[in-house]
């Protein structure tokens, strides 16, 4: 199955049958899952993403490597899937902390960070540590909703996150892209949009094109909300909404992200209990896929 790869004999599944393991050494990418889903503010469930997302992309680590990339990232890459944040569900004002401090532990390996949510709070944790070491970031978000709706203290929400990131100086809205939004928020911080009328009306290409423009050389996050997608390519989350992305419209939007400056990447909100036949964790495991094909396509 190429490097890293070894069998586990714990009865547990990893990303692409990769090896886990908290040993970083010569690591490139590092996989990491964050089951947690208490600021979600409808349908609870995406706690068991991880899994869910773990369990059928046994499916798609193939010799050979995934269509249509034409070659196999795990021949160049190794990658390593380092398990699950450890926190206490029973301190929820603690859990932050705990993710930022994972994370910081694990981007000291300089490994590329790709994370499973989760709901999409587990970002801002992540995007504090990564800007400790890279400064402001170009956020790149797909997405349904904005999740920057303002408020005052600051509270645990996945619908707010990016507004502190974006105050606190932790993100650069003028060089940050939130594409496929679909519903209101009359505020928009600086951020650039392009909601799913824009992208469905000019196309795949020209969406591409105007964040490589925004974004250019910077380093750049990636955020993929699988609520980006239609319901009907992924019922399993907590707030669908309809009009969104078709799952090859996703796929193709982020094979053509080559030569942007990705320091780390997530998919988030994929809820299983919610989810009918797989539908929504093959749509994310397969977006991770990409994911890892887009960093080693960078890489060569």
């Amino acid at each position: 199955m190429g490097i890293g790869y070894e069998p586990t004999y714990s009865g547990a599944t990893s990303l692409f049958r990769r090896q886990y393991s908290r040993d970083l050494q010569d690591a490139d990418i590092v996989t990491w899952g964050i089951p947690y889903d208490l600021s979600v503010t409808n349908r609870p469930g995406c706690r068991f993403g991880p899994r869910a997302i773990r369990a059928v992309s046994t499916n798609l680590a193939w010799d050979g490597g995934p269509w249509p990339w034409g070659f196999d990232p795990f021949e160049n890459l190794k990658m390593v899937d380092y398990g699950d944040c450890s926190f206490d569900p029973g301190f929820p004002m603690e859990v932050p902390r705990k993710i930022y401090e994972e994370a910081k532990s694990i981007l000291t390996s300089d490994a590329f960070l790709l994370t499973m949510g989760g709901d999409h709070s587990v970002t801002y944790p992540i995007l504090k540590a990564q800007a400790e070491r890279h400064g402001p970031i170009s956020l790149i978000q797909i997405d349904a909703h904005s999740d920057t709706w303002e408020e005052t203290p600051k509270r645990l929400d996945h619908g707010s996150m990016f507004y502190h990131a974006a105050t606190e100086g932790i993100l650069s809205p003028e060089t940050s892209v939130q594409a496929g939004i679909r519903t209101l928020n009359s505020k928009t911080h600086g951020f650039n949009i392009l909601d799913a009328q824009w992208v469905h009306e000019n196309g795949i290409d020209a969406t591409v094109s105007r964040i490589k423009d925004l974004v250019g050389d910077r380093p750049a996050y990636l955020t993929f909300d699988i609520d980006a997608l239609d319901p009907a390519y992924a019922p399993g989350t907590g707030t669908p909404v309809c009009g969104g992305l078709s799952t090859w419209q996703a796929q193709s939007l982020v094979r053509k992200l080559g030569g942007v400056n990705l320091i780390g990447a997530d998919l988030v909100e994929v809820s299983p209990p919610f989810d009918h036949a797989e539908i929504t964790a093959l749509a994310g495991a397969s977006l991770l896929l990409d994911m890892v094909c887009l960093v080693a396509s960078n890489r060569q």
